[in-house]
């Protein structure tokens, strides 16, 4: 029976190089506390702790003592790319306004279980995840932001806080009435799910594509619902 977890991620000011040259990504160097909801409620926890100078002022000179060790040493977390692409007998048009109502992801992408748009800020969103993953229940969270999209042809965003992701829809125009739309989304892996990290992504990738061939239907029925009006 799979065990009950959640994950949250509370990345850190520090950032290293670019990693993914496609998406400019940048692994961080982040707070990262994993909870087991098992019956001995185990917790595991991995930050980052800045050294604390002691200063002593005497009569003549100034000390400073060496900073104390951080408990835990940084961990660089791997970053991983996911991409999956589907064509879509609708208009490109139809497609990208399908896709633009983030709110309505859920519908179709099934291991997202909420996005909900800020109403003082419309270009930020705060997404849940909940999904049984490789036999382990998992939930994260992160709040995003939209950048500024090309219309018809592209919409993307990066995380600001929560689980550190970015990522792009791009959509291709094949006819007048169909389109290509890709999909890419890159994570930075969870130091618990590391050990799997080899099979996560084919998994993920299989989750994305599952996800577009319900969008697949999802803008159908509403280019449908627009020809008829």
């Amino acid at each position: 029976m799979a065990t009950g977890a959640s994950c949250y991620y509370h990345p850190a000011a520090g950032r290293g190089n670019p990693s993914s040259p496609s998406l400019g990504l940048r692994p961080s160097q982040s707070k990262v506390v994993f909870t087991s909801g098992g019956g001995g409620g185990s917790r595991w926890w991995m930050r980052r702790r800045r050294g604390e100078g002691m200063t002593s002022r005497g009569s003549i000179s100034i000390s400073r003592a060496r900073a104390r060790p951080a408990l835990f040493s940084p961990v660089a977390m791997e970053w991983q790319e996911c991409s999956a692409e589907i064509e879509v007998d609708v208009p490109c048009s139809v497609a990208y306004q399908c896709y633009s109502e983030r709110e309505t992801i859920p519908q179709w992408m099934p291991f997202i279980s909420t996005v909900e748009v800020l109403e003082d800020k419309p270009d930020l969103s705060r997404w849940t995840l909940k999904y049984a993953i490789l036999g382990q229940d998992v939930e994260f969270s992160w709040l995003a932001r939209n950048m500024t999209p090309t219309k018809n042809q592209k919409i993307h965003w990066r995380s600001l806080e929560g689980l550190p992701n970015r990522g792009a829809v791009r959509f291709f125009p094949k006819s007048p009435s169909s389109c290509r739309v890709q999909l890419t989304v890159a994570y930075e892996v969870p130091e618990i799910l590391n050990p799997v990290a080899s099979a996560l992504k084919p998994f993920l990738e299989g989750l994305l594509f599952n996800g577009l061939e319900r969008f697949v239907a999802y803008a159908k029925q509403q280019y449908s619902k627009t020809l008829k009006s």
